[in-house]
C-alpha cells in the first residue's frame, strides 16, 4: 500500500476529503519524526512503540575488495509492535 492509497482509505473511513486526510497523516508523521529526532520514545498503546537506538561503531568489510572499513556509530529508528497489532497479524 502506498501513502496515497492509505490517505484515500483514511478519507473514506472518516468521511473527509483526501486533502484533510493527507494533512492529518502528514501531521502525524511530522510528530513521530520530531519526537524520534529529539531522542524520545513514542508509544501508541496497542499499536506499538517507536524508539531510537544507537548502533556501536564496528569494523566491516567492503564486499567488492574485501578490505576492512570502519563503520561509524549511528542512531536508528526502531518500531516494536504492540500486543493488539501482533494478534491482528497472526
Amino acid at each position: 500500500m502506498t501513502k496515497a492509497e492509505l490517505v484515500a482509505k483514511i478519507a473514506e473511513k472518516n468521511g473527509t476529503s483526501k486533502a484533510q486526510a493527507e494533512a492529518s497523516m502528514n501531521a502525524i508523521l511530522d510528530i513521530i519524526t520530531d519526537e524520534l529526532a529529539a531522542g524520545n520514545k513514542l508509544t501508541l498503546t496497542g499499536f506499538g512503540t517507536f524508539s531510537v537506538s544507537e548502533r556501536k561503531a564496528r569494523t566491516g568489510r567492503n564486499p567488492r575488495t574485501g578490505d576492512e572499513i570502519k563503520i561509524p556509530a549511528t542512531k536508528v529508528a526502531q518500531f516494536k509492535p504492540g500486543k493488539v497489532l501482533k494478534e491482528a497479524v497472526k
